[in-house]
């Protein structure tokens, strides 16, 4: 089947569906999500199974970073079904008109209604595919999931054996969330050119595949959400506790394939020369490689992206949190940077100056994500400079806003 067309039959059946998940009411969707986790245990093995020969599939020719983000365990399947219950303990969006004033005779209420169907490209991680599906339930939207070919199985296994029954245990319709099932790559531009099925499209990723598929959606009247760069900055001031600094640097590198992790570590030239040695120590006992000045590469280089040099951090110095904040607004896609300082003024010039989506004092970046903020995971961070979601994007992000004008009473 060319692949136009397949994608074209799994949006149309999400479209089919999609006014049985709009009309549902909350009690119906978190069943539907209660039983999703419950799958996600209950066939834990075919799923790990599925995974295990994705990774096998994939170990020649995908770097240690990259597997890391596609490899499953016992853990990690609990943990994507424990966020999923507790998404469905979350309260829904509320559907109903909220008044917003009377005007010219006439009340005006302000609603939230679903998209419809929304269409979501990712790379190859299997717990997105849960993270996603299950965002969408919750919002009342259908979907059409595409994921990077080393997944696929994983996704499939994800789909069929968890997401698609619970849907059907709970009166739903089991097509509203479906897989497009190839590896070519082609499936994500047409996921990209289907305005009147899939209106919207979240787009996930690194380098240029993100921005291509933003243009080619662009051309068809697609809107999309895109997270494509990330790379998380931490300043180190200096009136910071060195031990407090040290353990922020570490706690920021407990995964290096992960887009909030420490990118670029800014020491201020006060502290430079003190601060290096435990830095380096540390670096070197987690296997990271730094890269010091000069820089042969662009200060915001995202090391996570980068297959062949993920264990690396990036040195610089900055003299103030305003030179530090402004490194980072300049140099790095905005996504997330800290200041570590005991001087509260220090710390509050530094997340007045920073423009990005997540900044922190004395917490490490890794903690922009949505589960981690809001408790609910996320389909992606959106980092746009425009009005609309911005951060972590979660259920509470995935509708639209309706004028509803009724007569005065």
């Amino acid at each position: 089947m060319e692949t136009l067309p397949q994608v074209e039959a799994v949006a149309r059946a999400a479209a089919g569906a999609a006014p049985a998940l709009a009309r549902a009411d909350a009690s119906t969707l978190d069943a539907a999500l209660v039983e999703v986790a419950a799958a996600l245990r209950r066939e834990a093995a075919p799923i790990l199974a599925a995974n295990a020969e994705d990774v096998r599939a994939a170990g020649g020719s995908l770097s240690g970073a990259v597997l890391d983000r596609l490899r499953l365990d016992p853990g990690r399947l609990e943990d994507v079904a424990r966020q999923v219950e507790s998404l469905a303990r979350l309260p829904a969006v509320d559907s109903e008109p909220r008044e917003v004033g009377s005007r010219n005779g006439v009340r005006v209420a302000e609603r939230r209604v679903p998209v419809g169907v929304i269409g979501a490209n990712y790379e190859a991680r299997p717990n997105v595919t849960v993270d996603v599906a299950s965002q969408l339930v919750k919002s009342r939207n259908a979907g059409v999931l595409r994921t990077g070919g080393a997944a696929l199985r994983s996704a499939a296994a994800l789909l069929d054996l968890a997401v698609a029954p619970a849907l059907a245990s709970a009166g739903l319709p089991s097509e509203a969330v479906g897989l497009v099932r190839t590896p070519d790559r082609e499936a994500a531009r047409a996921l990209c050119s289907l305005p009147a099925l899939v209106p919207l499209v979240i787009l996930r990723g690194s380098g240029p595949t993100p921005r291509e598929l933003a243009g080619v959606a662009a051309a068809h009247g697609v809107r999309t959400l895109a997270h494509a760069e990330g790379g998380g900055v931490l300043y180190v001031h200096p009136s910071a506790d060195r031990a407090r600094a040290v353990a922020l640097v570490e706690g920021s590198l407990d995964r290096l394939g992960v887009c909030n992790r420490l990118n670029l570590l800014l020491l201020d030239a006060e502290v430079w020369d003190a601060l290096l040695p435990d830095v380096l120590a540390l670096l070197e006992r987690l296997e990271i490689a730094p890269s010091l000045p000069p820089h042969d590469h662009p200060l915001g280089h995202e090391w996570a992206t980068d297959d062949a040099r993920a264990a690396t951090v990036t040195l610089a110095r900055a003299s103030s949190p305003e030179e530090a904040a402004e490194i980072a607004n300049r140099e790095t896609s905005g996504l997330a940077a800290g200041i570590a300082a005991e001087d509260a003024g220090a710390a509050e010039r530094f997340l007045a100056a920073y423009r990005g989506t997540g900044a922190f004092w004395n917490a490490t970046t890794r903690l922009l994500d949505g589960f981690k903020l809001t408790g609910a995971p996320e389909t992606g961070i959106n980092v746009d400079h425009v009005p609309g979601p911005r951060g972590p994007v979660t259920y509470r992000d995935l509708w639209l806003r309706q004028y509803v004008v009724t007569p005065e009473r």
